[in-house]
């Protein structure tokens, strides 16, 4: 059965972004050190087994507009076609929350980005349609995964967590209410904490 599920990278404060995002640096000011655990070399194995589990039965994303482009909410910009280059590395559809139209976007490898401007249950349904029995991914960024949360509609919340202190920027657990989270596994390395709960309804 389809599962919702989302997985993403906080600082020890609780941070899932840096302060001063902008189209340079989309992490913030430090928002790019979430995520060195995963591009070391090597990756440490209890990681890449995470990492590889991770993308496993995953029949679809959805993500917020600042994660496809950055910060900002006016018309897009014609030209724009993601960071990640030609070939994303999702390789399904990935339904974009937006408060503007634009045409489906395809791109190599079986990524094709939909933009969804009806909200996050519109987005959601679109997501399972699409994955069929596979699981939807809530990519992110905080504000997505802090609406599907607050909504009661995840599954599963897999927290990255990295030693590190950004002392300012965008919190994820903030405006969720109080979800109840079973914890379900936790594994180390080195170099980050991986939380994993199940969301009780």
């Amino acid at each position: 059965m389809s599962r919702v599920v989302s997985r993403i990278a906080v600082s020890l404060d609780g941070y899932a972004a840096g302060a001063n995002q902008r189209r340079e640096e989309p992490l913030g000011d430090g928002g790019e050190r979430l995520h060195e655990w995963a591009f070391t070399d090597p990756v440490a194995e209890s990681d890449a087994d995470i990492l590889a589990r991770s993308t496993e039965n995953v029949g679809a994303y959805v993500m917020g507009r600042n994660m496809f482009a950055g910060p900002g909410d006016g018309a897009w910009d014609p030209e724009w076609r993601g960071w990640w280059g030609e070939d994303p590395p999702y390789h399904v559809p990935v339904f974009v929350l937006t408060h503007h139209e634009h045409e489906p976007l395809p791109m190599q490898g079986g990524t094709t980005f939909h933009f969804v401007t009806d909200g996050i249950d519109a987005a959601l349904e679109r997501a399972w349609e699409a994955a069929g029995d596979r699981d939807v991914h809530v990519a992110g960024g905080a504000s997505t995964v802090q609406q599907y949360l607050a909504a009661g509609r995840l599954d599963e919340l897999l927290l990255h967590v990295a030693p590190i202190v950004l002392g300012a920027g965008e919190r994820l657990l903030e405006n969720v209410g109080d979800p109840k989270l079973e914890p379900v596994e936790v594994v180390a390395s080195p170099a980050v904490t991986h939380l994993r709960y199940r969301v009780m309804r």
